[in-house]
């Protein structure tokens, strides 16, 4: 009786939004959305689990409207797709990002997180009716909860990259992406490799 487990699959950028344009003008946001299309057929394929397109085609949508989208679908999961862009040439594999509230691990990481939130403005949860110290106690706990479950299943993308490509750094990075700000969501960002190199 126990219901799927949801998988919220963000592919980002779209439409007006090209994200990074990589050699021969390939598109991020054309990149994202055939590794998304490819995920949801994996996870759908698991017994016990199903996946929630964020954007089921070519167009924009609002950061904050992404993890809504996700809330809507009771998500359990919810992963961002990126093809990171980077000045230095030299800049070479896949990264797995997790929320920060203390700062970025690294100044690509604060940089990226800069660019990619630039898109739009973050969405929240309503706890309206609550007493306000009790309100921010309860958002801290649950964020607290989705951070830890977050590295949790970050680490794991992380190592399993790792056995079919090469990474951009061992650990998981944190930066404070505004689409992973969902507090009652665990929430990673998967930046596939560098579209510009």
């Amino acid at each position: 009786g126990a219901r799927d487990v949801v998988i919220a699959v963000d592919a980002g950028h779209g439409g007006e939004d090209p994200g990074a344009i990589g050699p021969n003008n390939v598109l991020e946001k054309d990149v994202t959305f055939g590794v998304a299309q490819r995920l949801q057929r994996l996870i759908d394929s698991q017994p016990g689990m199903r996946a929630v397109m964020i954007r089921k085609g070519d167009y924009f949508v609002r950061l904050g409207e992404r993890t809504a989208i996700a809330r809507r679908h009771q998500a359990d999961l919810f992963v961002s797709i990126h093809a990171d862009s980077f000045v230095n040439d030299k800049a070479t594999g896949a990264s797995v990002y997790t929320l920060s509230s203390s700062g970025e691990t690294s100044e690509h990481a604060r940089l990226l997180a800069q660019k990619e939130n630039a898109a739009d403005l973050v969405g929240g949860v309503s706890l309206g009716g609550k007493d306000e110290l009790l309100a921010s106690v309860l958002l801290d706990l649950s964020q607290t909860a989705s951070n830890e479950a977050s590295t949790s299943v970050a680490g794991r993308i992380l190592k399993g990259l790792g056995k079919i490509g090469k990474l951009h750094k061992r650990d998981v990075e944190q930066a404070g992406f505004k689409v992973l700000k969902s507090p009652d969501i665990p929430s990673v960002l998967v930046e596939l490799a560098f579209i510009s190199n």
